[in-house]
């Protein structure tokens, strides 16, 4: 963990390249070219390793976030958990008043410029706001579009068209890797008599396919 000179709690690339089990320079090469784009910001930092110095990138919450769903999506929970770890360990606030003060007025500064690129981002990294405010528990389609905020006929086409879920006699159910992988779970039910199957997307499966449509979002504009 380190801190940028607003005091804002940044993520270097050489722990997101561990936690993504990736060469640290390829995570850097991937840094660079988003960076180049105007997608996340990096501040630099030298580092020693075998007596040799070599660089690494520090990048704020959501600068990373959006890195981490651009290489390996399926880590966005994992990422997300890291940083609850990072913030549940925050210093706290200056106890000098003025210093206090200024840190909140630079906190505020950072917050608008944050919301500034996020809003000319969009829908790029939408996702990742989403995956926060609903990562727990599992969600129906319609549950799943919404938070997402995608079309439902085209979210429907979306998962057909990559493998993802198919429709059976009126009814969508996950292929098998998916289902496998931990990615949905089957609800069994009776209604007016008849059995039902009801199929489900758990939190797991929720977080990679918002990373799969940031992901697809992200191609699109480059």
């Amino acid at each position: 963990m380190n801190l940028l000179q607003n005091n804002e709690l940044t993520m270097s690339t050489r722990e997101i390249a561990d936690l993504l089990n990736k060469a640290h320079s390829n995570i850097k090469i991937s840094a660079e070219r988003m960076a180049e784009k105007g997608t996340i910001a990096l501040q630099g930092l030298k580092y020693e390793h075998n007596g040799n110095q070599y660089t690494e990138y520090l990048l704020n919450k959501r600068d990373s976030m959006v890195l981490v769903a651009q290489n390996s999506p399926e880590f966005t929970a994992a990422i997300v958990d890291r940083w609850q770890e990072l913030e549940n360990t925050q210093p706290a606030l200056p106890g000098n008043y003025i210093e206090a003060l200024e840190s909140l007025i630079a906190s505020e500064k950072e917050k608008a410029l944050l919301a500034e690129q996020i809003e000319q981002q969009k829908p790029a990294v939408s996702f990742v706001a989403d995956y926060v405010e609903a990562s727990t528990g599992s969600k129906t389609f319609r549950e799943v579009a919404k938070l997402l905020k995608e079309n439902e006929r085209e979210l429907r086409a979306f998962l057909s068209d990559n493998k993802i879920m198919y429709k059976q006699a009126g009814t969508w159910y996950a292929y098998a890797k998916h289902q496998d992988a931990g990615r949905f779970e089957v609800k069994t039910g009776v209604k007016n008599g008849y059995n039902f199957n009801t199929t489900l997307f758990t939190a797991k499966g929720f977080a990679w396919l918002a990373g799969e449509i940031g992901r697809s979002k992200a191609l699109q504009l480059v």
